[in-house]
């Protein structure tokens, strides 16, 4: 099998705690989680529990660094007060297993967050490390409790369509599909679906009937036809900036052509009806609450530091590039049924 453009063989996070690490400037993440924590905190009060003593949940966003920890507290906390009703004040014990779709070369330091969590006679719940992409089976069948991520935005891999030179859906030129020709964006799409019908294929395996999905993805609004509106940051990020870059290397003669138009950013932020379909398609999960939710711009709270420091700014934006970060966020609640 050539596994040469699939993600999790392309790119890789940040590691460490320095000044560019992915961890010291995972806001975007941050801003995400907390605007979907009511909703998450919704979803697992609206599940149907008998009494319980080993819960097992799955977090398969380990990539958003410390933050993601702050999701599965909330999983945590709210199944914790909802079981203390039901099991007579048994303590439950919880399980929880993480997965990163794009480890760093540092893999071990994603987990320092956890130290205050699992260390001691106090320990909130058992966690363990889970390898391999969520795009497969990871867990026996029927085993999960609650499953959550925040990273469907990244497709599996490049579509091969638009890495075909000559072909009507060749890419040539663009590192992403913002302004691209209609056929490229079509092969996105279909890639899209075909991934998150898969995903969705295997959580339903995995998570017991009356279990929870919880997904956090980037998206964009329906009556929007292109990824990102022309007002987006987004769009210089991901087009100007970079189509820029890869063209002054060609310039400088420091890579070929071929190469530059073989690099393509493997995001694709869908609309909610195109989650829907998805979910449909799948079938074995009925959706609790989709929402479409706007995330502040991190930059306009630094306008000042910026204005007294220009090269804060260039740091800024290039650790946004290799941040992923987004504006819109679906959240979906799913029972699994």
């Amino acid at each position: 099998m050539d596994y040469s453009g699939h993600l999790e063989h392309m790119l890789c996070k940040h590691g460490g705690d320095d000044d560019v690490s992915f961890d010291q400037n995972s806001f975007g993440a941050a801003a995400a989680i907390a605007s979907s924590e009511q909703i998450l905190t919704s979803a697992i009060d609206s599940m149907k529990l008998n009494q319980v003593v080993h819960l097992q949940i799955a977090d398969l966003s380990l990539g958003a660094a410390g933050h993601t920890f702050s999701a599965v507290d909330t999983v945590v906390e709210v199944l914790r007060r909802k079981l203390a009703m039901i099991n007579g004040g048994t303590e439950p014990a919880f399980e929880v297993f993480f997965s990163d779709l794009r480890p760093s070369k540092d893999f071990t330091s994603s987990f320092r967050p956890l130290e205050d969590r699992v260390d001691g006679s106090g320990k909130k719940y058992y966690s363990a490390g889970v390898s391999g992409s969520f795009s497969w089976r990871l867990f026996p069948k029927g085993e999960l409790h609650v499953v959550v991520t925040s990273s469907l935005q990244w497709l599996s891999r490049i579509p091969r369509k638009v890495m075909k030179k000559g072909s009507e859906r060749w890419n040539k030129g663009r590192a992403w599909i913002q302004g691209a020709q209609r056929e490229v964006v079509e092969a996105y799409a279909e890639q899209s679906d075909k991934d998150l019908v898969q995903f969705l294929k295997c959580r339903k395996e995995e998570i017991m009937v009356g279990g929870m999905l919880f997904m956090l993805m980037a998206g964009r609004p329906s009556d929007l036809e292109s990824q990102v509106s022309d007002e987006s940051r987004l769009k210089l990020i991901f087009t100007t900036f970079m189509d820029q870059a890869w063209q002054d290397l060609v310039d400088e003669g420091s890579i070929k052509e071929e190469r530059r138009d073989g690099f393509n950013i493997p995001v694709y932020l869908r609309n909610t009806e195109e989650v829907a379909a998805a979910i449909e398609s799948c079938g074995g999960f009925k959706i609790e609450k989709m929402e479409l939710l706007k995330i502040d711009d991190p930059m306009n709270a630094r306008q000042q530091e910026f204005m007294k420091d220009p090269d804060s700014y260039g740091r800024a934006m290039a650790n946004l590039v290799q941040l992923n970060y987004f504006y819109h966020m679906i959240a979906v609640s799913a029972i699994r049924v």
